[in-house]
């Protein structure tokens, strides 16, 4: 078997659900702090629509940023499976009230490498933002 037919072992819907769940939808900060830890490479980029930051700190600060403005109500939610090959995947999320309809959606597409994260893009869809 060559490398173009071995089969790809990233695990990119446990990984982009990890994210999702333990970053982007906790509000501990200790426990946001460890996932990153978890799931993303030392210098890791986080890429939002006017915003990069760079490594595990800058990343966490991000994030804690970002929650800060989010209701204590609202929760984020994958959409779908995430999908990936080539150490690239994507997944499609919302944020918003458990019971009601989503304030925001958006998709998030990560490169990996070693099975963590080295880049995220967070694409919000049109209309948010």
């Amino acid at each position: 078997m060559n490398d173009s037919e071995k089969p790809d072992p990233t695990d990119y819907d446990g990984l982009m659900q990890a994210n999702l769940v333990r970053v982007f939808g906790e509000r501990d900060p200790d426990k946001r702090l460890k996932a990153i830890h978890d799931l993303y490479t030392e210098d890791a980029v986080l890429n939002e629509p006017h915003a990069s930051a760079t490594g595990h700190t800058a990343i966490h600060d991000a994030v804690t940023s970002l929650l800060a403005g989010v209701l204590p109500e609202f929760d984020f939610r994958a959409l779908d499976a995430a999908m990936g090959h080539h150490q690239v995947g994507r997944l499609r999320w919302r944020l918003g009230p458990a019971e009601g309809p989503a304030a925001i959606t958006g998709m998030d597409i990560a490169h990996f490498e070693g099975n963590r994260i080295h880049s995220l893009f967070v694409f919000l869809e049109p209309g948010n933002g």
